[in-house]
């Protein structure tokens, strides 16, 4: 047998593995379900402690950082649902 052969069928059976769906890889889906609950738990923790601060039972400053953390997530949201309409549009613009 020659040694070439030997090499080459190793390298193939070492690499055919890679091209296999990873079973411990949920997928997009799954890293989309939870982006959409840490955006919804981000949002609930800021109004929780939106409501403390007006009752006098949270510190202004954990209430300004909730308050920017719920920002950055709201921006990024229209960020993306925005790069998602224009992918919709640039499809719908492609020729048949």
């Amino acid at each position: 047998m020659d040694i070439r052969t030997l090499s080459a069928a190793q390298s193939y059976a070492s690499a055919r593995p890679a091209t296999q769906a990873d079973p411990a890889h949920d997928g997009a889906g799954q890293m989309l379900r939870g982006a959409a609950q840490d955006f919804a738990a981000t949002l609930a923790h800021s109004e929780q402690l939106s409501q403390a601060a007006m009752t006098g039972r949270a510190d202004p400053h954990a209430l300004v950082q909730a308050l920017a953390q719920t920002e950055l997530a709201v921006e990024t949201a229209i960020t993306v649902r925005n790069k998602v309409v224009e992918a919709y549009q640039e499809i719908l613009r492609m020729p048949v």
